[in-house]
C-alpha cells in the first residue's frame, strides 16, 4: 500500500516535481510512465492488497486494532524509537531538556498548526507521534541514529522538505497539519499504552 500512495503522491505532485532538481527525474514527472499508467499500477496494487487482506482471519485483524504496550526504560534520554501501532509507525522520543525547551519556547502564533507543546504532550520527557508525514502520508526521518532532523530538531520527510520540530509540529514544508498525537496512556513510569 506504500507503493501505491507513493505513485499517488508522485501524481498530485508531478508538476512540482518537475522544478525541483532532486525530483525532476522521477518517472511521471520525467514523462518516463504515464499518469494513466502510473493510475492502472496503482489499482492493481490496491486490488494485491486487497487479495492479502481478505485473506486475513479475523484474530489478525483484531490483533492490528488493538493497543501495545511499550517498554520505555530502553529508551536512552535523546534517542527515539519507532514501533508499529494499527499498521502505522509511532515515534516515541524520549526528549532532551533542551528540546523540552526549544519545543515550550515556540510562539505558537508563528506555527502552521497551532498548538503549545504542552497541548501534545502528558510528560514532558516523552513525545509520542504517529510517524506519517501529514503532507502525503510518507514516513519522516529523524527517528534513528544518523538520519536528519530537519531544521527544527524533530523530523524531516525528505519527499517534498517539511520539516517538524521536537513536539511534532510543522514548521516549514507543504505539510498541512502536525504529526498526530494518538491515544495513549501511562501505565507506570516506564510503560505506555498505546490505543
Amino acid at each position: 500500500m506504500r507503493s501505491a500512495g507513493c505513485i499517488v503522491n508522485d501524481i498530485i505532485d508531478k508538476d512540482f516535481d518537475k522544478k525541483v532538481l532532486r525530483t525532476r527525474n522521477r518517472p511521471i514527472a520525467s514523462k518516463k510512465i504515464s499518469v494513466s499508467n502510473a493510475i492502472i499500477y496503482v489499482v492493481l496494487l490496491c486490488l494485491i492488497a486487497l487479495i492479502v487482506l481478505l485473506n486475513f482471519n479475523l484474530f489478525t485483524i483484531v490483533l492490528a486494532l488493538a493497543s501495545i504496550e511499550v517498554d520505555l526504560s530502553q529508551i536512552d534520554v535523546g534517542s527515539a524509537i519507532k514501533v508499529v501501532w494499527r499498521g502505522k509507525p509511532v515515534f516515541i522520543r524520549h526528549r532532551t531538556e533542551k528540546e523540552i525547551e526549544e519545543a515550550k519556547d515556540v510562539d505558537i502564533s508563528t506555527l502552521i498548526d497551532p498548538e503549545t507543546d504542552a497541548e501534545r504532550v502528558k510528560e514532558v520527557q516523552w513525545l509520542i507521534v504517529v510517524g506519517v508525514c501529514t503532507h502525503l502520508g510518507c514516513i519522516p526521518l529523524g527517528t534513528a541514529d544518523g538520519e536528519p532532523r530537519g531544521e527544527y530538531d524533530g523530523w524531516f520527510c525528505p519527499c517534498h522538505g517539511s520539516h517538524y520540530d521536537s513536539s511534532g509540529r510543522i514548521r516549514k514544508g507543504p505539510a498541512p497539519k502536525n504529526l498526530v498525537v494518538p491515544t495513549y496512556t501511562f501505565l507506570t513510569d516506564s510503560t505506555v499504552k498505546i490505543g
